[in-house]
């Protein structure tokens, strides 16, 4: 079982950085893919980024596409996420997520933190 602990949101201007990390508890974080997700109050939970567990393979949505880096460190069991040109859009509260298929879907992710909140403005 891996618990999962979100940090580094705030409020940040249009076209500032914000740098999200994610430190996970408990054995074995190095075979579980890793990913962000976004929600906003009253939509669905957005897959923003996902991460292979050796951090060899990563993906993003067209939205952060060459905006956003994700990361990970397996000797420290934490997973990054850094976020440059913010725009208003991407105000929402981030969640990371593990599992064991390198997917987009929110079902394929066994744990979940409890969520930082970012917000952007304009």
């Amino acid at each position: 079982q891996v618990q999962l602990l979100e940090s580094g949101g705030g409020m940040v201007q249009a076209g500032g950085s914000l740098r999200l990390s994610c430190t996970a508890s408990g054995r074995a974080f190095s075979t579980y893919t890793m990913a962000w997700f976004r929600q906003v109050p009253g939509k669905e939970r957005e897959f923003v980024s996902a991460i292979s567990g050796r951090g060899s393979t990563t993906n993003y949505a067209d939205s952060v596409k060459g905006r956003f880096t994700i990361s990970r460190d397996n000797a420290k069991n934490i997973l990054y996420l850094q976020m440059t040109w913010l725009k208003p859009e991407d105000t929402a509260t981030y969640y990371c997520a593990a599992g064991g298929i390198f997917l987009r879907q929110e079902g394929a992710y066994d744990y979940w933190g409890q969520g930082t909140q970012v917000s952007v403005s304009s």
